[in-house]
């Protein structure tokens, strides 16, 4: 099956922080990922953009904060994450982009 329009509207970024590096030495992948992608659909796709197997997915769900600026107040967007496990030997770089 060929990557679809679908497949990169589901893989929003690849989250890149302190927790995440540590979760790569545990052969897992931490993703933004579109707030209505189902797991399936989040394995699916990191199956077919980088040619890995994956054997399991996480997703959480992070509230976005009320944040004041100048007086005023507003609110940051709520983010999907999701932390995908790679089958045993396999690894993706995420350095590279698609």
């Amino acid at each position: 099956m060929a990557a679809t329009a679908r497949h990169y509207d589901t893989i929003l970024s690849p989250v890149i922080t302190e927790k995440a590096t540590l979760l790569s030495e545990q052969n897992k992948v931490v993703f933004r990922v579109s707030a209505d992608a189902s797991k399936d659909e989040i394995a699916a796709a990191v199956e077919e953009l980088f040619k890995v197997k994956v054997t399991k997915v996480n997703t959480l769900v992070t509230k976005g904060k009320t944040k004041r600026f100048r007086g005023i107040i507003g609110r940051r967007s709520d983010v999907k994450k999701a932390i995908v496990t790679l089958a045993e030997g396999q690894s993706i770089d995420i350095t590279t982009g698609l």
